[in-house]
């Protein structure tokens, strides 16, 4: 039996605040892990094509947070559906 709550991997505390609800039905988990990993994969397109001569320094800490960000959200949601599935 797993809890109701689960915790994200990317919180960054001891008491986690975002939280996936596990009786979420099945096609709410895998709609939003669709939607961050699409949006993740959109971001990742964009930087393909945008030349990094343009991009400040700075602006690359940034990025890389939001991807890892937006992939490991997806990826524990659709953990949570895989043990959901029937």
């Amino acid at each position: 039996m797993i809890n109701r709550y689960h915790p994200l991997k990317t919180c960054y505390s001891e008491n986690p605040v975002m939280l996936i609800d596990t009786d979420a039905s099945h096609r709410d988990l895998l709609d939003a892990a669709d939607q961050r990993l699409r949006a993740a994969s959109d971001l990742l397109e964009t930087l393909y094509c945008v030349c990094f001569k343009q991009a400040d320094a700075k602006d690359i800490p940034n990025i890389v947070n939001a991807l890892y960000l937006l992939v490991q959200d997806g990826c524990d949601l659709l953990e949570v559906a895989k043990l959901q599935a029937p």
